[in-house]
C-alpha cells in the first residue's frame, strides 16, 4: 500500500491543492455574492469594503490561484495568514479551544495553506508550466542554476 501511495503522491498532493483551493474560493464567493448559502449573517452578501468583504476577496482570488497553481507559494502564505488573523479576530474571542469556538476550519485552513506554501504547487500547475517554459538563459539570469 505504501508503494502505491508513494507512486501517486505528487498527484494526490495536486488533488488536495485543487480541492482546498476550490473550497476556499467557495467561501469567498459566499461572502461576496451571497451564493452557496450566503454570508453576512442574514443570507445576503457582506457590505463592500468591510473586513468580511476584504476576506471574501482574498478567499476568492487566493482560492482560484491555489487551485490552478499560479504563484502558489506566495498566495498560500497570504491565505495562511488570513486564516490565522480570522481565528484570532473572530474565533479566539469565544474561547481558547477551536472545537468550542467554531474555529476548527480556520485552523485547518491555516496549516494546510502553510504546508502548501512550504511545498509549492508541484505537478499539474501553471507554476510548473511557467518554470519549464523559461529558457535556460532566462533561468540563469533569475538565479535558478
Amino acid at each position: 500500500m505504501a508503494r502505491l501511495v508513494e507512486r501517486y503522491s505528487p498527484y494526490l498532493y495536486a488533488t488536495m491543492r485543487v480541492v482546498v483551493g476550490f473550497l476556499f474560493a467557495c467561501h469567498g464567493a459566499q461572502k461576496l455574492f451571497a451564493v452557496l448559502g450566503g454570508a453576512g449573517g442574514h443570507g445576503g452578501a457582506v457590505h463592500p469594503f468591510s473586513l468580511a468583504w476584504f476576506a471574501g476577496v482574498i478567499e476568492l482570488a487566493v482560492g482560484l490561484l491555489v487551485m490552478i497553481g499560479w504563484f502558489t507559494q506566495y498566495v498560500a502564505f497570504v491565505a495562511s495568514g488570513e486564516m490565522a488573523f480570522a481565528y484570532f479576530m473572530v474565533h479566539a474571542r469565544r474561547g481558547p479551544w477551536p472545537t468550542l469556538n467554531g474555529g476548527e476550519l480556520a485552523v485547518v485552513y491555516c496549516f494546510v495553506f502553510l504546508f502548501i506554501a512550504a511545498h509549492g504547487a508541484r505537478v499539474c500547475s501553471l507554476d510548473t508550466l511557467r518554470s519549464r517554459s523559461a529558457s535556460p538563459l532566462r533561468r540563469f539570469r533569475l538565479g535558478a542554476f
